[in-house]
């Protein structure tokens, strides 16, 4: 229960930061081109809001307000609600609040049909500072300003990142043993020892983290194997298929590993291996007689000598007598010797270190979004597959990809890949969505004529309606997982 919530903690905070700087977006070239901002939420409020607070008016929740004013409330006559109003500070004309549905967020925009529908006040006349007075390259601006702000987000997120961290990777070229392969990935052509070279014609060399992904969308994948180049053909589902081993947990491995040597780091007193004589630092090569060149081939070897006397041949490094040595070795009804593994590639590889300064971590940062955003858009198409429509999920879903335990730097990659991931979910050209918005705008801009109010409205509906669907899909199919799992 403890991690539900570390998780959900997660989620929430994320969700806010993320629905914070795309409304902020809105909100900010609103102003800046003199529309007014009637309400700005972080996540719905339908019938009553958790938190509201308009700057010198009022503050209060809940249904209930606080007049905070020092001047006494006034009624504007019509006269004034027509005319051009005075000019007014920059942010006081909104009204700011937080719902109680974390669904998203909005800012109300005087003048614009938008999720509100407050169709009453498109019926009234245009005042001069509405979001329809305003030129269309305005209004254009205004809707991308959202989609531009999760972008820019992600950026300055991966850049903040390289910055205080650097990037610490074991090169392909240097991982000499190749790469270990899931079960899914060795249907498909992959073999143990391979070294992959190229995703579609892209050089690959940061793994496993840009070029896992680039791996799984590529039609083809060029390998080094025993010294010569091969072709693997990567058919459409097989990133389904990852997905589906990794769920039904039938492998230890999530597409790739490095293939690195099995080495002792510990050894428990009074175990079966400490009984053999097996010090920290021995490397076992063989298991009765049989050779295990790494890591998984040691573990899947070892598995099934339950209460069994196994021989294990190891290399000690600091032996001077001898290369190798076979040690008797009484293992547990678990198949367990008492030992620990060494998992790091790093132990046993070169690693790439480079550290990044605050003129150097941008143009990595903006590498590394457009890297996002374009890997992101080629997964886009699977999900109008079969499978994909299977795959589809809510928040429980994107609450599942947080770790287990805090870790901010975790935590920020994940929100970093989220923000990428609304932005262009929000430019997709679906009424409701800015997308739909900015493509009504362009046909404006195209045929110099809008689309009746009507029109809008209609539109307006049909993309909530297909959005609520879609919601309640994703978030069903969440649930179905989790009891028929």
């Amino acid at each position: 229960m403890e991690t539900f919530w570390i998780k959900a903690a997660q989620l929430v905070l994320a969700l806010a930061i993320l629905i914070i700087i795309h409304e902020f977006g809105h909100f900010l070239f609103a102003r800046i081109f003199g529309i007014r901002v009637e309400k700005f939420y972080i996540f719905f409020d339908p019938w009553k809001e958790l938190f509201k607070w308009k700057p010198g008016k009022y503050i209060g929740g809940l249904g209930k307000t606080k007049n905070i004013s020092k001047e006494p409330e006034r009624v504007e006559s019509e006269n004034e609600k027509c005319s051009t109003p005075k000019k007014s500070k920059f942010w006081s004309d909104t009204e700011y609040g937080i719902g109680w549905i974390p669904l998203g967020g909005y800012c109300k925009i005087s003048g614009m049909i938008d999720e509100s529908m407050d169709t009453e006040q498109m019926k009234q006349p245009a005042k001069p500072y509405e979001f329809r007075s305003k030129p269309a390259w305005q209004r254009l601006l205004v809707m991308i300003a959202g989609v531009l702000f999760n972008f820019l987000l992600a950026i300055l997120i991966y850049a903040g990142i390289v910055y205080a961290t650097g990037e610490k990777y074991v090169a392909l070229n240097d991982a000499h043993m190749g790469l270990e392969f899931s079960q899914a990935a060795q249907k498909v052509g992959f073999r143990n020892g391979d070294i992959p070279i190229e995703a579609d014609g892209e050089a690959l060399d940061r793994l496993p983290t840009e070029d896992r992904l680039k791996m799984m969308q590529a039609k083809e994948v060029k390998v080094i194997r025993d010294g010569k180049v091969v072709d693997i053909a990567i058919p459409d589902n097989f990133i389904f298929e990852l997905d589906k081993e990794m769920k039904d947990e039938t492998s230890t491995i999530n597409f790739f590993s490095y293939r690195i040597p099995t080495r002792i780091t510990q050894v428990m007193p009074g175990e079966g291996a400490a009984k053999a004589g097996v010090k920290e630092g021995d490397e076992v090569i063989a298991i009765n007689g049989k050779s295990t060149a790494s890591l998984s081939e040691f573990l899947s070897t070892l598995s099934g000598h339950n209460n069994e006397e196994v021989e294990l041949t190891i290399v000690r490094p600091r032996e001077i007598k001898n290369d190798t040595l076979t040690l008797p070795v009484k293992l547990s009804e678990n198949s367990k010797m008492g030992v620990g593994l060494e998992i790091d590639p790093s132990a046993f590889f070169n690693v790439k270190e480079k550290k990044y300064n605050i003129f150097t971590s941008i143009p990595r940062g903006i590498e590394m979004g457009v890297d996002r955003l374009t890997s992101y858009a080629k997964s886009m198409k699977l999900v109008f597959t079969k499978e994909g429509a299977k795959s589809v999920g809510g928040f429980g879903a994107i609450g599942s990809i947080f770790p287990e335990s805090w870790d901010w730097i975790a935590f920020w990659n994940i929100a970093a890949f989220l923000s990428v991931a609304l932005a262009f979910m929000n430019i997709l050209p679906i009424p409701a969505l800015d997308g739909g918005h900015v493509l009504f705008l362009l046909y404006e801009v195209i045929f110099r004529r809008k689309p009746s109010d009507k029109f809008m409205e209609y539109a307006q509906m049909t993309g909530m309606f297909l959005l609520i669907a879609l919601l309640i899909y994703a978030n069903g199919m969440d649930i179905v997982r989790f009891f028929f799992k």
